[in-house]
């Protein structure tokens, strides 16, 4: 009867063209047959040693499982262990090139997607990577072991059929251009990950220090938990010859060391304990990368262009709070962040004021809605604020003839109309409550910048506190959304997609543990993130994606920061790098995979 069904089910499909790659974009610019990425040299010299320092917040790690909310998973994992069926170029906004799949073939309908294996990939246990292994990755990141981020992303995938031993196919509820590149990004890992001596494998989310079953060109070589931990470059690794790996992963080993905090980090670097930094701190990056080191050539500073669309970074508002509900109280906030001081007395005019959670590119909206904008708008009218149909309003500034008291004057006002007056000491509602908040932090970063923010507000009657705590309690804070206000980085990616759903759509509001840590629940943002998803082509996107950074800005559901279209970054003189730089990407990602030892 099975083999009936699958009979039935090839018989019944789609039309399928195939490819080495799958874009979103015109057309691919690797033809097929193509021998390696611009971005790497296929003659990069293999071996020495990096040492990477913990490359984000967290401060120590306690597993090596990177797909559950339960603890925290070890630096490189993702990069260096876990591989897909392909991998994005960072030449090019959205396209795809076959990995673990030497083949690619989407439905002329783009209901499916089927992918053939490499007959060649094999995991780091010496099994070939088969059908059956990637359908068990699936099937155990939708489960609900796993975060709620994989269940979200891939709420549209209907099924996965496993055809023969090399062959896969995904069947999509709806056709989505991004979704045959959501499935073939996702990681592949054997279904012998966790299993015990007794035949008996570990649900995914009792799996810790099981050593990964992966398909990467590393393995994990030793560690201190919590402090350091080494991968070796795998000797028999399947794709070291592979057109999306040839001339990458060059260090025979890398070792990430982790440190309580940037000073600590910065210091251990100076004194040559580990060999390469990205520096976020306009402040350490103006003051502390000079000395001997510096001007004798040993430690090299640069600061490296990029074309990434910015993401947005700011206060971010917990509207689940009743004292942020109020789109006007929201605004309010706005107004007392003087960005124009902080950036003349604080950041050394290193920064631009972010107006867009897609700055720096073609995705950020700009000006006022085009027709085609306004399309998309129009019949949501009733769930937007009326600022989403005029010009786009630029931030709050403070340059002449601007002024904070002008802006502190607004921002009065507007709480005035939500119901919020200042009496007895403080600013109060109806209820006499007074206006209070709190910042959650982890990493003693906002140290600096709070405090004139803090100072500003308290003209208005409002006391907002800074509170910092390990990492650890502050995810498990965040994914419990047990929070008011606190600072976070969206992801910079340059084809919004089906991560929108986590972060922003209705549903992930509710599921603890998701990105939605905002709390946004509007039909109208639902609305505008199907467009995104369902646009046909390159150009609809854009105009679905300008839509929807109007409709998250005009909501005021975070007080933007600022960025720089430029990674700084600073590493000792023993590396070489290829000659032709990516356009879009993360500079440790890109020196990771691609940089060798002179």
């Amino acid at each position: 009867m099975q083999k009936i069904l699958l009979l039935c089910c090839l018989l019944y499909q789609s039309p399928v063209w195939a490819a080495h790659a799958i874009t979103l974009g015109d057309a691919a610019k690797y033809p097929a047959g193509f021998t390696s990425f611009a971005y790497a040299d296929p003659l990069a010299v293999k071996g020495g040693e990096l040492t990477l320092p913990n490359p984000d917040r967290r401060s120590s790690f306690d597993s090596f499982n990177p797909f559950i909310i339960k603890g925290l998973p070890a630096a490189g994992l993702g990069a260096l262990m876990f591989e897909s069926l392909g991998v994005m170029s960072m030449d090019e906004t959205a396209t795809m090139y076959g990995l673990l799949a030497s083949d690619i073939a989407v439905a002329a309908d783009g209901k499916s997607v089927t992918f053939t294996l490499n007959p060649k990939a094999k995991f780091n246990n010496g099994d070939a990577v088969t059908a059956a292994d990637v359908k068990h990755s699936f099937d155990t990141l939708r489960s609900k072991l796993a975060a709620p981020q994989f269940a979200s992303q891939l709420s549209d995938v209907s099924g996965i059929d496993v055809l023969d031993a090399r062959t896969v196919r995904y069947r999509f509820s709806t056709a989505n251009r991004e979704l045959p590149q959501i499935v073939g990004s996702l990681p592949v890992f054997s279904r012998k990950w966790g299993q015990e001596k007794n035949g008996v494998t570990k649900a995914l989310d009792k799996i810790a220090l099981d050593a990964p079953i992966t398909s990467g060109p590393y393995r994990i070589a030793d560690y201190k938990l919590g402090r350091s931990i080494s991968y070796q470059r795998r000797a028999d690794y399947w794709g070291v010859q592979q057109p999306t790996r040839l001339g990458q992963y060059n260090f025979d080993r890398v070792t990430y060391r982790y440190y309580q905090d940037e000073v600590a980090r910065l210091e251990a670097f100076k004194a040559g304990e580990f060999d390469f930094i990205t520096e976020y701190s306009a402040r350490n990056w103006a003051r502390q990368y000079q000395g001997p080191k510096f001007r004798s050539g040993d430690i090299l500073k640069r600061e490296l262009r990029h074309h990434n669309s910015s993401g947005m970074q700011g206060y971010v508002l917990n509207i689940r709070k009743p004292q942020f509900a109020d789109i006007r109280v929201r605004q309010a906030l706005g107004l007392a962040l003087d960005f124009e001081w902080l950036n003349r007395q604080l950041f050394y005019s290193q920064y631009v004021r972010l107006n867009s959670f897609y700055a720096n590119g073609e995705l950020a909206a700009s000006g006022k809605p085009s027709e085609a904008e306004l399309a998309l708008l129009k019949p949501l009218a009733k769930h937007l604020p009326s600022a989403v149909f005029g010009e786009l309003p630029a931030p709050p500034s403070t340059n002449p003839p601007g002024s904070l008291r002008d802006n502190l004057r607004q921002a009065r006002e507007l709480l005035k109309q939500a119901g919020w007056e200042y009496r007895d000491g403080a600013l109060r509602n109806a209820k006499g409550e007074a206006f209070t908040f709190e910042i959650l932090d982890d990493g003693g970063a906002m140290a600096r910048v709070f405090p004139p923010l803090a100072r500003n507000l308290a003209k208005l009657g409002i006391t907002a506190t800074l509170r910092n705590i390990d990492f650890a309690l502050y995810q498990r804070r965040l994914d419990g959304f047990d929070f008011d206000v606190t600072v976070l980085r969206f992801p910079d990616v340059q084809s919004p997609g089906q991560e929108l759903l986590d972060y922003y759509g209705s549903k992930a509001a509710d599921v603890k543990g998701s990105s939605n840590v905002i709390g946004i629940k509007n039909p109208a943002i639902d609305a505008l993130i199907n467009h995104v998803l369902t646009a046909p082509n390159r150009a609809a996107q854009i105009t679905a994606v300008h839509a929807l950074d109007r409709a998250l800005l005009a909501g005021h559901y975070i007080i933007p920061h600022w960025y720089s279209a430029t990674h700084r970054v600073a590493w000792r003189d023993r590396f070489a790098m290829p000659k032709t730089m990516p356009r879009y990407y993360q500079a440790g990602d890109w020196m990771l995979a691609t940089w060798w030892v002179k």
